[in-house]
């Protein structure tokens, strides 16, 4: 018989695959350092440095964007192992919040990608690939979407902490395993 969390619940055994739990944290990484780069970039001098930093935070953008679709084509591929019994609402809670997430690591690289092209910088992915221009420069264009992709980029700095603030939830008040199936490296491949 499986341990009970301190609600009465049957922990899960069940785990992510480790491909899974290794996308999940290098994505992870990724977006916090890309949120990191965008709010201190705006706040440096016009340098030479300022225009590196944009770069990289372009790079690391695009990387999470790629990631993202391949871990959209993993989830469609290798079905998630079921969430732990709780109750509806936060069922649907985890839900929505996965749904979300996954809508804002496409939706930000692409805003910024578009606001990129509108103000008249290519995306050069690593400095060697140049992305295709999916806009035309248009500096009035530009201001409406550096403010959708700052937007963007504060509703995905909320839902992250929400993500682990309902981690640590589970792994400290509920003590259901929730967080221990996304950290072990024991997981079935």
């Amino acid at each position: 018989m499986r341990p009970l969390s301190q609600f009465g619940t049957i922990l899960s055994a069940s785990h992510y695959t480790r491909t899974a739990v290794g996308l999940h944290w290098l994505v992870a990484g990724l977006i916090l350092t890309a949120l990191f780069m965008g709010w201190t970039m705006t706040e440096m001098a016009v340098s030479p440095q300022r225009l590196k930093v944009y770069n990289w935070h372009k790079w690391v953008g695009v990387t999470v964007l790629l990631l993202a679709l391949v871990r959209l084509a993993w989830r469609f591929t290798h079905r998630p192992p079921p969430l732990v019994s709780m109750p509806s609402w936060q069922r649907g809670l985890a839900h929505a919040g996965h749904a979300l997430l996954y809508v804002l690591m496409v939706a930000q690289p692409v805003t910024g990608w578009i606001y990129s092209n509108y103000s008249g910088y290519p995306v050069v992915y690593l400095g060697k690939i140049p992305l295709p221009d999916l806009v035309g420069r248009n500096r009035e264009l530009a201001e409406v979407w550096v403010g959708i992709h700052a937007t963007l980029g504060m509703v995905l700095a909320v839902v992250v902490a929400g993500h682990v603030l309902a981690a640590l939830y589970h792994q400290f008040i509920v003590r259901d395993g929730t967080v221990k199936r996304m950290l072990t490296w024991r997981a079935p491949t």
